[in-house]
């Protein structure tokens, strides 16, 4: 089954079960995935699809943060839900130690020695575990063992 299958039948049984937060949610991310497809002309792949999930995740934890500062708690629950949805449908994110592992085996196969070179690392390293991990903390562990 497809990621697609997959969410457009999680928006099926959310239906079936009433569960509005979830339905709205799911239905917020298969327009996000039909926009794509309309103005790229082209059928999204399942790591299509992920990286559609992310930047919604991303977004969600960003207008989180915004509510925080401005005191809105009611928008921010709504938010938090709404990426936590999302999340469930993401690959298992790398541990803190599991991500060092990789990036220094991704520094040394590309012979990064430097701060300079972590445009090559971050290259290498958005590639392979871009799914595994978001492109900010890929680059705070890869500053950290360059640094």
């Amino acid at each position: 089954m497809t990621l697609r299958e997959q969410i457009n039948d999680d928006i099926k049984t959310a239906m079936k079960e009433k569960n509005v937060a979830k339905r709205d949610a799911l239905r917020l991310l298969s327009s996000a995935m039909k926009q794509i497809e309309v103005d790229e002309r082209k059928e999204l792949s399942d790591e299509d699809i992920i990286k559609i999930i992310q930047k919604q995740v991303k977004q969600r934890n960003d207008s989180m943060a915004q509510y925080r500062e401005a005191g809105r708690e009611d928008l921010y629950v709504i938010e938090a839900a709404e990426a936590a949805i999302f999340e469930t449908y993401l690959p298992q994110q790398l541990s803190d130690e599991e991500l060092e592992s990789a990036l220094r085996a991704i520094i040394t196969e590309v012979g990064a020695t430097s701060m300079k070179e972590i445009g090559k690392v971050m290259g290498t390293a958005s590639k392979t575990l871009g799914a595994q991990a978001d492109g900010k903390r890929i680059n705070e562990c890869a500053k950290k063992i360059l640094g």
